[in-house]
């Protein structure tokens, strides 16, 4: 195996891309110019290096805690809980969310051996213990596992008193066709239906 097949190996093991893809990069790399290239496999090489999670989300971060924890400006009273450290920046790329946040790190899979220990719902238990959290918006995907860890989730924190516990509304989306949406999408729809 030569490097340019090794290089395309490495590439098609990221999530998402292919071997034709991977093989894209690979040429796009060996045209670009060197300074690029180096400039890019110094970023890769010193990427686990500078970013750590964040010791009180769990996020991604450079700086620990990171910055949506130590910003004052945000309602401290509402953490909405995340599967992932990216789903984090998806929610904030919206703009709709002023509270905190706080990542699983997974969800609870069975079949795939991951259980509630091993997810970081013992650290989510202990942020909402001083009483200063009012609401807790579990933001899991809508799958089946999303869906467990949402009501496994809603049970440990309902032991909490005074806490509402929501989550994320799911159904059709913006422009979306009835004629193409899923079962299972249309039942959430119906379900989660609101008031005009």
């Amino acid at each position: 195996m030569n490097a340019i097949d090794e290089l395309t190996e490495s590439f098609s093991r990221l999530p998402g891309i292919g071997k034709k893809s991977a093989g894209r990069l690979v040429n796009f790399i060996l045209k670009a110019d060197s300074a690029y290239v180096k400039r890019f496999a110094s970023q890769l090489n010193s990427l686990q290096e500078k970013i750590k999670p964040c010791s009180i989300c769990g996020t991604w971060t450079e700086s620990d805690p990171c910055p949506i924890c130590t910003d004052t400006m945000r309602d401290r009273s509402v953490i909405c809980v995340v599967e992932q450290p990216q789903d984090v920046a998806t929610i904030e790329s919206s703009h709709e969310f002023n509270g905190l946040f706080h990542v699983l790190g997974g969800i609870i899979s069975p079949l795939d051996g991951i259980g509630p220990d091993q997810l970081n719902i013992a650290s989510l238990l202990k942020r909402i213990s001083d009483g200063s959290v009012t609401e807790i918006i579990i933001a899991t995907n809508p799958t089946v596992e999303g869906d467990t860890t949402a009501l496994y989730l809603q049970r440990m924190i309902a032991a909490a008193a005074g806490i509402k516990v929501t989550r994320l509304a799911s159904g059709l989306p913006v422009g979306g066709d009835l004629e193409y949406a899923d079962k299972l999408t249309l039942a959430r729809s119906f379900r989660g239906r609101t008031s005009l």
